[in-house]
C-alpha cells in the first residue's frame, strides 16, 4: 500500500518508537489514529504534529487501554468510522530480570499488554478490515520475538508469541484482502527499559538503533508488504540462525547469563509504548544485540 493511502489506527503512539513513527507516517503522506493511554499525552502529541505542519484532518487521537474489552470496542468503532485501512500494533511493556525476581502480577501484565490485547484487537478489527479493498496488519515486535536471552524470558515468550500469532494469522488470511507483517527491531534508543536493562546492554555490549530506523523501517514496510523483516546487522542473520541451532547459539549468551547473576539484576517493568532499551553503550557491538 502507498503510505499516501494509509488511513493507520497506531497504538503506542505516545512512546519513542510510536511517536517517531507517527512523524514519519505523516510525512509520507498517511493519516494517523494515535492510541495510548493518558489522554493529555495523545493531545499534546496531536498539537506538536500539526504544529510541525501535518494536517489536522490527518492526526486524530483517541484515549485507550488495548487490554481492556470496551475500549478495544471503541476502537473498533473509531477505526471503522475514519476508514482504517492500518492496524499498527506499537504498545507494549518491558520486562527484564531473571525470572525469580518477576513478580506474578508482572509476568500477566506483561502477557496481557504485548500478546493477548493485540490479538484480541486484531479480532475485533478483522472484519471491518476485511471488507475493504486492501487492509493491512503490521505488528511492531523484536528480535526478542525468534532469539530468547538471558533476563528477557517474559518479554520473549511475548514476543514469540506475537510472531507465531502474526506467521499464522499471515497464512490463515493468504489470498485474502488483509496483509499480516511483523517488524523486529533490535535495541532501540528509548526510555522504554529501566537503567537496569542500559547497564546490562553496556556490559554486553549490544548495538542500538534511534527510534527514526524503526520508523523509516515501518514505512518502507507498509509500501513494500513484505510478510517479516527483522532490523540491524549481525543481528538479522543471527535470529535466522538461531531458528536453525538453537543449542549451539546458548554458548553465545553465556555472558549475558553471567551479567545476570553478577548484577542481581532487579525486576524492571513499567508501562511503555514501543519497543527500545535506553542505551548509551559505549562498548563494542555484540554479535546478538537486544531489542
Amino acid at each position: 500500500m502507498k503510505p499516501a493511502q494509509a488511513r493507520v489506527l497506531l497504538t503506542g503512539a505516545t512512546g519513542g518508537i510510536g511517536q517517531a513513527t507517527a512523524q514519519a507516517l505523516l510525512r509520507a503522506g498517511a493519516a494517523v489514529l494515535l492510541v495510548g493511554r493518558t489522554e493529555h499525552t495523545l493531545a499534546d502529541l496531536s498539537r506538536r504534529l500539526v504544529t510541525q505542519g501535518h494536517a489536522a484532518s490527518r492526526v486524530k487521537w483517541l484515549q485507550a487501554d488495548i487490554t481492556r474489552a470496551e475500549d478495544r470496542q471503541r476502537l473498533a468503532a473509531e477505526s471503522a468510522r475514519l476508514g482504517c485501512n492500518v492496524l499498527l500494533h506499537g504498545a507494549g511493556l518491558p520486562a527484564f530480570g531473571a525470572l525469580n525476581t518477576l513478580p506474578a502480577g508482572d509476568v500477566h501484565a506483561v502477557l496481557q499488554t504485548n500478546l493477548e490485547a493485540p490479538m484480541l484487537l486484531t479480532q475485533a478489527l478483522l472484519p471491518q478490515l476485511q471488507a475493504l479493498p486492501r487492509a493491512q496488519v503490521i505488528f511492531l515486535g523484536s528480535a526478542l520475538g525468534r532469539m530468547g536471552l538471558p533476563g528477557f524470558s517474559t518479554y520473549s515468550a511475548s514476543k514469540f508469541g506475537l510472531l507465531g500469532f502474526a506467521e499464522a494469522l499471515r497464512r490463515e488470511l493468504a489470498g485474502t484482502r488483509v496483509r499480516v507483517q511483523y517488524l523486529g527491531p533490535r535495541s532501540t534508543r528509548t526510555g522504554f527499559n529501566a537503567p537496569a536493562v542500559s547497564a546490562y546492554n553496556r556490559a554486553t555490549g549490544t548495538a542500538e538503533d534511534p527510534p527514526e530506523v524503526v520508523a523509516q523501517a515501518v514505512v518502507a514496510m507498509l509500501a513494500s508488504e513484505a510478510a517479516e523483516r527483522f532490523l540491524g546487522f549481525p543481528e538479522k542473520l543471527a535470529v535466522r540462525l538461531n531458528a536453525l541451532a538453537p543449542a549451539w547459539f546458548d554458548r553465545v549468551f553465556r555472558k549475558h547469563a553471567a551479567h545476570l547473576r553478577e548484577a542481581h539484576a532487579e525486576p524492571a517493568i513499567s508501562a511503555g509504548s514501543g519497543l527500545g532499551a535506553k542505551t548509551q553503550s559505549t562498548a563494542p557491538a555484540s554479535p546478538l544485540a537486544r531489542p
